[in-house]
């Protein structure tokens, strides 16, 4: 029994090492898939005019890589075009847009983009999501509850706008009662 000890720890050791490198290969393969994709759209972009497709697309990895002052310049490209027409895939362009200046605390930007996707998409719980966060920062708690109530109107089982509306609701009621 004390002579199979080591091996039992030898054996630990390997399995966890064996998952560790499973686990560094995968992350290494999806950094470089993510780094080739980006090479491609900016190498066909500088060399041509890109769709409204590649732009988004470029713009989301940079919001990926926490590049937001590109993301944003990407994402401006992409409502440039003529090509990007109206209602859904202007409402998704806009949302990135707001979600890149409000990571810059950019907070009157992101409420007039997310503004902006709600107006092309009016079903668009995530960016009533995004606006009650933007309207928060900005400490504007009113508008924040009415921000997550209509994506919990959309949709009902959005956790984000469950527990945010309820602390904005907390936030609310104590004021109420003071005043």
């Amino acid at each position: 029994m004390k002579s199979d000890l080591p091996l039992i720890y030898l054996s630990l050791l390997v399995g966890l090492l064996a998952i560790a490198g499973v686990l560094v290969i995968r992350q290494v393969w999806k950094t470089r898939s993510t780094e080739m994709k980006l090479a491609k759209l900016q190498g066909r972009l500088t060399t041509s005019k890109g769709n409204p497709q590649d732009y988004y697309e470029l713009g989301g990895i940079l919001l990926d890589k926490q590049l937001y002052g590109q993301a944003a310049a990407a994402l401006k490209q992409a409502l440039k075009s003529k090509d990007l027409g109206d209602g859904e895939p202007k409402a998704l362009v806009h949302n990135a847009l707001g979600y890149a200046y409000a990571a810059k605390d950019q907070y009157d930007l992101a409420i007039r983009h997310y503004k902006d996707a709600i107006a092309e998409k009016g079903d668009y719980a995530t960016a009533y999501n995004n606006l009650g966060f933007a309207y928060e920062r900005k400490q504007l708690t009113v508008q924040a509850l009415k921000s997550y109530e209509q994506a919990l109107e959309i949709d009902p089982n959005n956790n984000t706008a469950k527990k945010r509306a309820e602390s904005m609701r907390k936030r609310i009621m104590p004021a109420a009662v003071k005043s």
